[in-house]
């Protein structure tokens, strides 16, 4: 296998700013073993380059159910759902709920995430300034979801603590324990909808599904299912939301000019989702048989982690880029992902940073940083700031 590359050994440096330390790589090759620092600490391959990554992302040799490869493994306290399954599992998971994320349903949406977006920005804008994320960034999405699937507004705050251990675990031990809640939130969940009878929500529209085949979703596919678009639903969102504006105040003559013209805002979203994405490595892949990737051979079972964020700053697909540019043409980023695995949710999230941003900046002309942001989350999955002070 080679040298492996302990990332572990570039220090906290590597969670705030890991871009220097994928270029080095990239320049290395676009393949490696690396050994991923805590809390994941063990080794697998690591895909650096674009066009691998995009390769591999949508290669059928590189399973995304563990069990294809004759693995044990952990017990699923979740479920399972479509980032845990592979064709034709996956196709008819992914058929089952495609239907709400169409382009009509999401625009649909759009009077209401207006609504919400105005509401919390009354709440903030008098008090002066805030922390972007506390006050703005999270509440957006994780309302919209929620309200989507039918969850509870008195539950959304218990929510939230267990999703961000989940996502960006502190330690393997409060990860596992932050599953174990959540599994036990969703069933109940599920089960109060199945008593409480037909209601106008997502959730309880995937438990009254059926297929033109009579197919339907088992107990714990609708529990994976709503843990996927829950979690997925807003904390991607969150970090696209403090991201963008974050890259826009460090940026200031970019600023001027979205704040000039808001039709800019789309453009600044892509290019957010390209420099910064708020996922920076894909979810594990395993190989289901031998394979080689870019000459790199990768044996049968060994696990292979595609770095979203690396690829999207490769120079032989993007000209300069660790430069943020709003007028850069972004498209074929992928920052939500690509081939079958391609974020089912990807529109809601742009409708929702691009409403988003674009409320602020017409709403609080004078907005400007409030001091350094909070730390970068720990683990490799998601990439976002835990705070961001902000004043106007």
């Amino acid at each position: 296998m080679g040298d492996v590359i302990d990332l572990k050994e570039y220090g906290e440096g590597f969670r705030a700013d890991p871009h220097p330390v994928y270029a080095e790589l990239r320049a290395l090759g676009p393949v490696h073993r690396v050994r991923l620092p805590p809390p994941e600490g063990y080794d697998t391959w690591l895909v650096v380059g674009y066009e691998e990554a995009r390769a591999a992302l949508a290669d059928p040799r590189l399973a995304k159910d563990v069990a294809r490869i004759g693995e044990t493994a952990e017990e699923q306290v979740i479920g399972k759902h479509l980032l845990f399954a592979d064709p034709p599992q996956h196709t008819r998971l992914r058929s089952l709920v495609t239907r709400a994320f169409t382009a009509r349903r999401v625009e649909a949406l759009r009077p209401r995430i207006e609504q919400i977006t105005g509401e919390l920005l009354d709440a903030m804008l008098p008090r002066g300034r805030a922390d972007l994320v506390e006050a703005f960034a999270y509440p957006l999405p994780i309302t919209v979801i929620c309200e989507l699937l039918g969850v509870p507004e008195i539950d959304r705050l218990a929510f939230r603590e267990m999703s961000n251990e989940a996502v960006a675990p502190s330690s393997e031990e409060n990860a596992q324990q932050a599953m174990a809640r959540l599994g036990v939130y969703l069933t109940e969940l599920i089960e109060d909808k199945r008593c409480a009878g037909p209601a106008d929500d997502l959730l309880s529209a995937l438990i009254r599904t059926t297929a033109e085949d009579g197919d339907r979703l088992s107990h714990d596919e609708l529990r994976g299912m709503a843990f996927l678009l829950l979690i997925a639903g807003h904390e991607t969102t969150v970090n696209l939301i403090t991201n963008a504006v974050w890259a826009l105040l460090t940026h200031p003559r970019q600023l001027a000019e979205v704040r000039a013209d808001l039709n800019l805002v789309d453009g600044a979203v892509e290019e957010t989702l390209r420099h910064e994405g708020p996922v920076e490595n894909a979810t594990y892949r395993y190989a289901a048989q031998p394979l080689e990737i870019a000459g790199t051979v990768i044996g049968q079972g060994d696990s292979v982690m595609i770095c979203l964020t690396a690829a999207d700053r490769d120079d032989g697909r993007y000209a300069a880029p660790d430069r943020f540019d709003i007028h850069r043409d972004a498209r074929g980023h992928l920052a939500f992902g690509h081939g079958i695995h391609f974020c089912l949710g990807a529109p809601l999230a742009r409708l929702e940073a691009r409403t988003a941003i674009r409320a602020l900046l017409e709403r609080a002309p004078g907005l400007a940083l409030d001091g350094p942001p909070g730390e970068w989350l720990p683990g490799m999955l998601i990439r976002g700031m835990r705070s961001l002070p902000v004043r106007w």
